[in-house]
């Protein structure tokens, strides 16, 4: 696979104006720039800018996809709507960075694999993962708990010190992570969380709490009704003030019910998840091979009671004389002999296969064929 880095940067809370685009143009003369977005693919050479200098002073979001394995997101976000205290629980190594500038906070989430599962369509991640960034404004933490879920699989591979994962504990876990929203089922699949580790780790997680846009009318009025006058007060006088990008969303979310809770204290280590990650992936897989295993043992007595007619198929393809005929023969004798061993019938099977070969004895394509799938 030849080299491919992919780049996309968005403004969300403001465009760019004339001088950033002009600033932009100098850091790379072949990039799409448009008033709310930079994007740029190199299949050599790279990026002269560094991502997090072009984030902290131009754009809200940053997506990186690169050939070799890397996956990275980074989110930008107003101070008063996710404070940095919120998020370090959820810091985990190089995989999770955060910091503060003097109005935004800044996210920094990677997923290594030098496995390359390198899948075409990069130019459409970010507008798939966009939305983690309005649920993390509104205080919905499973996004960053499912970005330390994926820190936590890279630290296992990267790191064998037993003690390290005997003692550090989970962060606070969120309620609704046995039910992501569609932007945080994309999240996972970007970072690659284990699905396993994940349905682990929901089984600690509460019902997320119903969201204030499905409400009805009628409930909504209730409890815009039941919020304090000074509350309403203060925002109504920001709506009065001017467009505030983020105070729809932000009402709605204070419209939530908050009777459910948003997160619970995390009370497991990092080597109980893992261990109870490792033994639901074994039972998975036990399931899944026994499952398996009817279904063939299911398909087999089917056929043996079709021996007849299997028979007759192979005897037509090879009466063609064509060696993709010969060819589908032996694939039919080859199953139709499992299914006689299973059903008892071998030592008939047996009988009649020496009687074919005697017949065709005059056909070494076909002969050669049944002697190297073990049809003596």
């Amino acid at each position: 696979m030849s080299e491919y880095q992919y780049y996309e940067f968005q403004a969300l809370d403001r465009p760019l104006s004339s001088d950033d685009r002009a600033a932009l143009r100098a850091v790379s003369s072949r990039a799409r720039i448009t008033a709310t977005s930079f994007t740029n693919e190199y299949h050599w050479g790279d990026l002269r800018g560094n991502p997090r200098d072009l984030v902290e002073r131009y754009f809200d979001a940053h997506l990186y996809v690169a050939s070799w394995g890397t996956h990275r997101l980074m989110l930008r976000l107003p101070l008063q709507r996710l404070a940095l205290r919120s998020v370090q629980p959820y810091g985990l190594g190089h995989h999770i960075e955060a910091w503060a500038t003097r109005t935004h906070l800044h996210l920094d989430l990677t997923s290594e694999d030098e496995g390359g599962d390198w899948a075409e369509g990069a130019d459409e991640s970010l507008a798939a993962l966009i939305d983690v960034r309005e649920e993390l404004a509104t205080g919905d933490m499973r996004p960053l708990y499912l970005a330390w879920l994926s820190a936590l699989s890279a630290w296992e591979t990267e790191d064998d010190d037993e003690q390290a994962y005997q003692s550090a504990l989970e962060p606070p876990v969120p309620a609704g992570l046995g039910e992501l929203t569609v932007p945080q089922s994309a999240l996972a699949d970007f970072l690659r969380v284990d699905t396993d580790l994940l349905a682990v780790a929901a089984q600690a997680s509460a019902a997320a709490p119903e969201p204030a846009a499905g409400l009805t009318r009628k409930e909504l009025a209730r409890r815009v009704s039941a919020l304090p006058d000074k509350e309403k007060d203060a925002l109504l006088l920001r709506l009065a003030l001017g467009p505030e990008p983020h105070l729809h969303s932000e009402f709605l979310h204070r419209l939530r019910d908050t009777s459910a809770p948003g997160t619970a204290p995390g009370r497991r280590t990092a080597a109980q998840l893992l261990d109870a990650a490792h033994t639901r992936r074994a039972e998975r897989r036990d399931h899944a091979e026994r499952d398996r295993l009817r279904a063939r043992a299911t398909h087999l007595t089917a056929l043996a009671a079709e021996a007849d007619v299997i028979w007759n198929q192979a005897e037509a393809h090879i009466a063609t004389k064509k060696t993709s005929a010969y060819d589908a023969a032996v694939a039919l004798l080859r199953d139709l002999r499992d299914a006689c061993a299973h059903a008892g019938h071998g030592v008939d099977f047996q009988q009649r296969l020496r009687l074919l070969r005697d017949t065709y004895r005059s056909r070494p394509g076909l002969i050669h064929r049944l002697d190297s799938h073990g049809l003596r």
